[in-house]
């Protein structure tokens, strides 16, 4: 039986929502098929953060690597999608004790999906952040990426980045703005390779999941 594969990056369009200030997507031709073309060339204008991303260090940290400097092991093989009950608060250990507790070895990659109905037309205010304390939780048991489906691990109105300063100390790696809906909890291969761009605080990614046997 052929393993399944789920798409979980966000479609890149005009009209995508983008964190409130930032660059909006846009994309027009420089040429186009005609008489005097053969091809069609299209021009990207748009944010590093846009729809589905990996967070460079250098996003967070004045001396962190840029995204064509990190290491892409983290960003490829296996995973946990760990499903989040309904809540307000930012996602704590005590959220996912059950997950913990099943968990008898390393958690290499840990991806949590907040939402039941993914927000792909319009920016989700209060969104659910991850606590700080989780991700060095996670990091003790192994883990080195982190994912999440909302556009951000801390809070939208944060000014001390708790949660990325933990991921700064732990040396783990970021994935943002994923598309987990429809996707059950369990164990999967990851494949979210960064885009490498030099100079660039972000990579985009197109993130997917493959099931396991």
């Amino acid at each position: 039986m052929k393993n399944k594969v789920y798409d979980i990056s966000q479609t890149l369009r005009p009209g995508i929502p983008v964190w409130p200030g930032d660059t909006n997507f846009a994309i027009d031709s420089v040429w186009e098929i005609d008489n005097q073309s053969p091809v069609l060339v299209s021009r990207i204008t748009m944010s590093t953060h846009s729809g589905t991303h990996a967070d460079a260090p250098s996003h967070y940290a004045a001396d962190g690597a840029d995204i064509a400097a990190c290491d892409l092991e983290p960003y490829l093989g296996a995973c946990h999608v760990v499903h989040v009950d309904p809540g307000d608060d930012a996602v704590s250990a005590s959220n996912i004790g059950g997950f913990l507790a099943a968990q008898d070895g390393p958690i290499e990659r840990v991806l949590f999906r907040t939402f039941d109905n993914f927000p792909h037309d319009a920016w989700p205010d209060g969104f659910r952040a991850i606590d700080a304390g989780l991700i060095r939780a996670l990091a003790e048991r192994g883990c080195r990426l982190v994912g999440t489906d909302t556009p951000s691990l801390d809070p939208q109105t944060s000014k001390t980045m708790d949660a990325h300063m933990a991921v700064r100390d732990t040396g783990m790696a970021i994935l943002e703005g994923l598309v987990l809906e429809g996707v059950p909890a369990g164990r999967y291969e990851l494949i979210a390779l960064p885009l490498k761009i030099a100079q660039a605080d972000a990579g985009l990614a197109r993130a997917v999941l493959r099931s396991l046997d």
